[in-house]
């Protein structure tokens, strides 16, 4: 493909994935808490300014209600099937506390207990969302060749089947993981593998779904399902990792039955010994009330997961994928990592670093850079962009370029200024 003088062509623009954002308030987790957390926050002030409790109390019955009505029902099914779940027992000390009149304690154990649900909770469909944009990238339709490759057809890329024939033309992403039959060009595959290089493609090469197209077409025969893609395969691998369970959250789900047997058995002892003893019972009530107040493992519990979530979640949203819940907390134990990639610890942008004439060519550095530049300046390529990019900011004209040939993964030639310059 050539050209002669003309305005610079439209490079193709790398289309970021539509960012995938749950709103915080589309979760009923996140509604509940919000609106036990208002209740909270409108009694405290009347509870503490010694207003009557017919002001305030309404607001802490709104916030028991509103933040502990769906622990309480995952807890009574939980003791359905005899096992006796943490959020139960919260619930428990929550009225227990309301119980020996410490309502406003009840009310803020309830709250810090929605509040953490509503947070794991968004943070798990915030790693959904990151992971799913992945499968953004792929096109919604692609171009489907007959077997004369006569007649195109534009289908959903859902209705791709092996062995179909798709074209893709420069600038699009590929629609399914293929091999070139016909045709050159460079995908830009930094979705894929993190290079931030363009890939030469030609007949027999392998391309990936959501990829981009360079400056050539391409026919591709799809290998793969479009289920069954890399992308796709990513996705899943990252969902099943949000599913997975660190260590020490397994180590607490493990003894979290027993405490909260051993913390309601130790409750009534507390209660009722001191009870066949004499002693008031008021006053057994209190104590009994207080230690499982205390003894509760809210703390413990709500203090594995989130943490892990959120973590996953801010990596998947700056591009690392975190293989497992397990890999994720045992990060903290490395002492070293290998990283494979250059372009995974830098920006991914070419550079010019430096510009060395040969002996002997009667060219000095910013000469031989405005000979290149001119010729790069049609091209597509990151290192062409980089070459123009280092001209200009060093101030160099560049001279009008004619006869001007890109030759995928290859490189480009020009005439400029009488001058044949191959680059």
């Amino acid at each position: 493909m050539s050209t002669s003088l003309a305005p610079p062509p439209v490079r193709p623009s790398v289309p970021a994935a539509p960012r995938r954002r749950t709103r915080a308030l589309a979760l009923p987790e996140a509604r509940w808490a919000l609106a036990s957390t208002l209740a909270f926050l409108l009694a405290l002030p009347l509870d503490l300014s010694g207003a009557t409790p017919w002001l305030y109390g309404p607001l802490y019955v709104i916030a028991y209600a509103a933040g502990g009505w769906e622990p309480a029902l995952e807890g009574l099914r939980a003791l359905r099937e005899k096992t006796l779940d943490v959020d139960l027992l919260m619930i428990v000390a929550a009225l227990g506390a309301a119980a020996i009149g410490q309502v406003l304690d009840g009310a803020l154990l309830i709250v810090i207990f929605a509040t953490s649900g509503a947070l794991e909770a968004l943070d798990t469909a915030r790693t959904a969302d990151s992971v799913r944009g992945l499968l953004d990238l792929a096109p919604a339709t692609a171009t489907r060749l007959s077997a004369d490759g006569a007649v195109e057809e534009r289908i959903p890329t859902d209705q791709l089947a092996v062995g179909d024939v798709v074209l893709v033309r420069p600038g699009e992403r590929i629609g399914a993981d293929g091999r070139v039959l016909e045709g050159e060009s460079e995908a830009d595959q930094a979705t894929i593998t993190g290079e931030p290089l363009p890939v030469p493609k030609a007949p027999g090469d392998d391309v990936f779904a959501g990829t981009l197209n360079g400056s050539g077409a391409l026919r591709v025969r799809v290998e793969r399902d479009p289920a069954d893609s890399v992308i796709a395969r990513i996705v899943t691998l990252v969902e099943e990792a949000s599913q997975t369970k660190a260590p020490t959250q397994l180590f607490i789900e493990k003894v979290e039955q027993r405490y909260a047997v051993g913390v309601v058995a130790a409750t009534l002892a507390v209660f009722a010994v001191p009870l066949a003893f004499g002693a008031d019972l008021t006053g057994a009530l209190l104590r009994a009330m207080t230690f499982m107040i205390v003894a509760s493992p809210c703390a413990v519990v709500l203090a594995t997961m989130p943490p892990l979530l959120s973590a996953i979640a801010t990596a998947g949203r700056h591009g690392v994928l975190v293989k497992s819940a397990v890999a994720m907390e045992r990060l903290g134990e490395i002492d070293a990592a290998a990283i494979d990639k250059t372009g995974t610890l830098t920006e991914g942008t070419p550079e010019v670093t430096a510009v060395r004439p040969l002996p002997g060519s009667g060219l000095d550095e910013d000469s031989l850079l405005a000979l290149a530049a001119a010729a790069e300046h049609f091209s597509e390529h990151p290192l062409g962009r980089a070459v123009v990019t280092e001209a200009r900011a060093r101030g160099l004209r560049l001279a009008p370029a004619q006869d001007f040939v890109a030759v995928p993964g290859r490189g480009v030639s020009a005439t400029v200024g009488g001058s044949a310059v191959t680059v």
